[in-house]
Order: C-alpha cells, then structure tokens, then sequence
C-alpha cells in the first residue's frame, strides 16, 4: 500500500465516521428529545424547550460534528496527495457552502451566530420555538 492509497483511505474512514456521527446522532437524538432533554445553560427566565425544538437542536448538533469530519475528510484527501488548482478549488468551494452550512445550523441551534457571545443572565439570547 502506498502512500496515496493510505491517504485515500484516511479520507474515506472520515467519510463514513461523519456519515455515522450523523445517522446516529440523528437515531439518539429522538428518544433524547421525546425524555424531555434540556440543555445545560437555558437564559434567566426562558421557557423550558418542546419536544420538537429540543429534537432540532440535538440533530442539528450532530449534523455539525459530522460535517465537521467531512471537511477534515476532504481536506486530507485534496492537500496531503499532490493538490493541483483545480482541486484546490473544488476544496475551497466544499469547505465555503459546509461552513455556511455551519454557521446556519448554530444560528438555529443557539439563536446567535458563532463569533457572539451569549450576554450574561439574559433571556434575549433564548432560541425561539
């Protein structure tokens, strides 16, 4: 086995560990949620989460570890084996829409964007649903 196969095949093992982060993130998720799963820090004052929006928070964590590892499988698999432009950018534009993808999902989890800080004591940071 040679080095360009190795790599390949680091990169397809992220692949499928993504994939699984997501299909069994999503399987945990339910009777998580259908318990009445809170998270750890609610704002001062926020209603407690429905089911449904408990269950949207907990898949949509999973969905981002696993794009996480699929943007680590694709970053291993275009930089560690001779990168060309081209596949550079294909990488450019994977790692542009997942990270948007990203920012979407912890915009609906948390009700904030990543880069803000959740304000002290404050129920204005509460997720609506």
């Amino acid at each position: 086995m040679d080095f360009h196969e190795i790599i390949q095949a680091a990169g397809g093992y992220m692949d499928l560990a993504g994939v699984a982060v997501m299909v069994i993130g999503a399987i945990v998720s339910l009777p998580m949620a259908m318990r009445g799963f809170q998270p750890r820090r609610l704002p001062d004052g926020a209603e407690p989460l429905s089911v449904y929006r408990s269950y949207r928070q907990l898949l949509g964590r999973s969905i981002l570890l696993g794009l996480e590892l699929l943007v680590a499988a694709d970053i291993i698999r275009t930089v560690a084996v001779t990168p060309t432009f081209e596949s550079v950018g294909v990488l450019a534009i994977i790692v542009l829409i997942r990270t948007f993808l990203s920012f979407s999902l912890e915009l609906e989890i948390t009700g904030r964007w990543p880069w803000q800080k959740q304000p002290e004591g404050s129920s204005a940071a509460s997720p609506a649903g």
